[in-house]
């Protein structure tokens, strides 16, 4: 018995001699713990962790052509927009030289019209007072000639008789027949 229990206190001693048990140095057992277990993960997840770069590396891929393609059709709408700013500056300069002549012969023409009606108001002007003093003129005839007319009258009454008067009144109204055939 003494065999088999010298033979525990031997395992115990040695634990490494193909026994289990706590190995209780540190400095010992963590290298080959370590080893152990990265020689593992390195046979069994070379494949899963090979996996996963894949997996990783062809969505960044993906993300990559995404964003090409991305960039591509907004480089393309730019030019669009581009073109289109172009066109539209270009119609609105158009506008602006055509608006800016149309103002231009708008203003023209405004003024010449002003100047016309201008012209007629200042004919109308002149027309209505040359008619104004053409009428001044003939009432002022017209009254020198009743004035003239009631003296001459007044004196033929004073001067003449009866039968005088009656000649001299047929006299006038003969002159004034001719005048107004005259006028006719």
């Amino acid at each position: 018995m003494k065999n088999i229990t010298d033979s525990f206190l031997c395992l115990g001693y040695w634990p490494s001699a193909g026994s289990f048990g706590f190995n209780t140095d540190i400095l010992a057992t963590n290298p080959i713990n370590l080893s152990v277990v990265l020689g593992v993960l390195v046979f069994f997840g070379k494949g899963v962790l090979s996996d996963l770069l894949d997996n990783r590396k062809q969505r960044i891929l993906k993300t990559i052509r995404n964003s090409e393609e991305l960039r591509e059709g907004a480089i393309e709408q730019l030019e669009k927009a581009r073109a289109r700013l172009r066109k539209v500056e270009m119609e609105a300069d158009r506008f602006r030289v055509n608006g800016y002549s149309e103002i231009e012969r708008e203003r023209f023409n405004l003024i010449n019209s002003i100047y016309t009606t201008f012209e007629q108001f200042e004919n109308y002007k002149n027309e209505t007072i040359h008619f104004e003093q053409q009428r001044a003129i003939n009432q002022v005839r017209q009254r020198v000639f009743q004035q003239a007319l009631q003296g001459a009258l007044g004196t033929l009454n004073s001067c003449l008789n009866n039968e005088l008067h009656l000649r001299t009144i047929s006299a006038n109204i003969g002159m004034l027949g001719a005048m107004k055939e005259i006028k006719d």
